[in-house]
This record gives C-alpha cells, structure tokens and sequence, in this order.
C-alpha cells in the first residue's frame, strides 16, 4: 500500500503547510517574536503524526466507528458551553476548551465527524436515496450544526451545511428532493433574518461585503486593509519579512483569518498564484481519490473531504479580497491555530488512506 500513497496530495499538503509557518512568522515576529512561530511549528509537526496515523487504520473500520466518532464530536460540542472558555472579544463566543496554556477548538472536528457519519449511514443502504433517507441525513447533520451556530460560530456552521450539500449530491439523492430541501434552506434563512435569530453583527458580516465602498472605518475596515494590503505586493511581493504593512501589523488578525493578506503583499500575484495552485492540486487529488475509490463510504468521505477543504479555501481567500463575506474561517494548512490544522492534517489523512487501499478492493 505504500506504493500508491499520493506523493502530490502528501508533497502539497506538507508546502502549503510550510508556506504557513513562514507566514505566521512574517505576520507576527515584530510584535510577538518567535512565539507564533514556534507554536505553529509544533501544530504543523502534530498535524502530521496525526496524518500518519489516521492514513495507518484502515479507513473501512471508520464504518463500523462512523456513529461512535460523531456521538463524541457531538458530546465535545455539548460540553463546551459547560465546560468551554468564552472571549470578549468574539461576541461572547463559547468555543474552547482550555488545557493550560493549549486551547481546543471541538468545532474545527465537527465538519469531520460529520463526514464520516454520513458517509457511514449511506453505505449502508444500496440505490438512490428516497425522501426518507435524505431526512434521516438531514437529522442527522441537524444536531452539530445547531450547536455550532449557538457556539456561536456561524463560519463553521456555513462549512458543516456545504459538506452536507456535497455528500447529498455525491450519495444519489433525488435531483427533486435536492431541489426541495435548497428552498427549504432558502425559507428558513429568510424566516431567521425576519425573526432576528441572527445577531445584527452575524447579519453584517453577510451583507456587508456587497457595499465594500462604505462603512470603511466600521464594518468594512478588515476587509479594506486587507485589499490594500494585497494590491501593495504587486506583481512579485516586497519579499518575504519586508511587507510595510505586514510588519507594522496593519491588517488585524492576519495570522489567522487575514493571513492570504501577508502572502499577496510579501509574495505577489506569483506568490499567491503558486499557492492557489497547491491548493488547486490537493483538490484535484481529493476529487480523484473520490472517482476512484472502491466502494461507496470511500468515496462519500472523499467528497466530504473535498467540500470542506475545498470551500475552506473559496471562503477565506474570498473574504480577504471581497468576493466572500467575513466569516472567520481559516485557511487550510496556513492560518494559524491548532484545532483547525489537526483537522486539515487529518481529512488528507483520511483521502490518502482511502486511495492507498483502493488496490486491496480489485
């Protein structure tokens, strides 16, 4: 099996993961040091051992596993808001747990529990997936999801429903329950905006990009810095470590939810470009381990995989230079943060584990 693991979803993953930890470094030595810096690099190394390991079980175990592992996603999502360390500076947000100086983050493993559960329910059943079926995933989608959004963490919750969206799709449900089930999506969004079930601030973030001309010293402020300081890197960058903007920290948050910024400005139109394209790869790679698995919780995991990475990246990118609305969601393998790198690290974990057994299956 170690002969078909797939060096160029692996050999992406790991550069991506380098150019992050150069980033981090660049967007946060001149007032922290090496602090980031290290503790990146210890992420990044995790991440890795993590890969490994899941890469090491046989993924069809994960079937047998699928209801345990999402039974314990939703139970660390439960027990943050007894247990969990909110901030005031997130809106009262409600999303860690704190192990000393480590904090976890539950809602950065909920997009893969709920993957793998999924996954899990639809192998089991055989032709195309009737109405009842697709309620029953819906249900089951439901629980995480609602606990994510009461977190409250509105960029995961956007993640969780686009991996639901592409699993739907790749497991066979019916065209006309798809259809129903987006205007029933569409109905609730307009009945929760109506009776102000989002937070006048969650509703800014959304609508706020469609008027990126006003509100610059307010609501539209990141996202104005962040365009600024992307177009000052040119064609070629100013170079790695030498961005005005970056190293008097002009953009705030930009190890984390701005960290494109920091690449546009140091590295360029090519720098940018050349990033793009590893992540254009290890999508292409997910795609292709999902066209050629061998049975159907394979290739339902490689599509899950493939909507979160793949939208993760749409997301963040686009929200930096104002094609996406500001949701908070980091770039895969390059923002900072633990949590979210030990669930990037692991979904190529879990592609990679999927094709390299696909040959046991012929």
């Amino acid at each position: 099996m170690l002969r078909h693991v797939d060096v160029a979803l692996i050999g992406g993953t790991l550069a991506l993961s380098l150019i992050g930890v150069v980033m981090v470094y660049s967007a946060t030595r001149s007032q922290y040091g090496h602090y980031y810096l290290e503790r990146q690099v210890i992420w990044v190394v995790l991440g890795m051992v993590i890969m490994v390991a899941v890469m090491a079980v046989d993924y069809r175990r994960l079937a047998a596993w699928g209801y345990a592992i999402y039974g314990l996603v939703v139970l660390s999502l439960v027990g943050v808001f007894v247990a969990g360390k909110s901030a005031s500076d997130t809106f009262g947000a409600q999303r860690w747990y704190q192990f000393g100086p480590l904090q976890l983050q539950p809602s950065e493993f909920a997009a893969l529990g709920l993957i793998i559960a999924v996954a899990t329910y639809c192998s089991r059943r055989t032709g195309v997936l009737e109405l009842r079926e697709m309620v029953g995933i819906v249900v089951l989608a439901a629980v995480p999801l609602v606990l994510v959004y009461k977190q409250p963490d509105l960029g995961t919750t956007i993640i969780l429903g686009v991996c639901l969206a592409a699993m739907l799709v790749a497991a066979n449900v019916r065209a006309r329950y798809l259809a129903l089930l987006a205007l029933v999506v569409v109905g609730g969004f307009g009945a929760a905006i109506h009776l102000h079930l989002l937070d006048q601030y969650q509703l800014d973030r959304l609508t706020n990009f469609l008027h990126q001309n006003t509100q610059l010293r307010s609501g539209n402020y990141d996202l104005y810095l962040s365009k600024v300081t992307i177009a000052s890197g040119g064609f070629h960058g100013t170079g790695p470590f030498r961005g005005a903007a970056t190293n008097l920290a002009y953009v705030p948050n930009q190890q984390t939810d701005f960290i494109f910024s920091a690449i546009g400005e140091q590295l360029g139109f090519v720098g940018a470009a050349l990033v793009i394209g590893l992540f254009g790869i290890v999508s292409l790679r997910i795609m292709r381990a999902a066209q050629t698995a061998r049975d159907s919780f394979g290739r339902l995991v490689c599509a899950g995989a493939f909507a979160f990475l793949a939208f993760s990246v749409f997301e963040n990118i686009g929200m930096t230079i104002g094609l996406m609305p500001i949701t908070g969601i980091p770039l895969p393998f390059i923002s900072y943060g633990g949590s979210a790198s030990f669930a990037f690290f692991a979904t190529v974990g879990l592609v990679a584990n999927v094709e390299m057994r696909r040959v046991s299956r012929r």
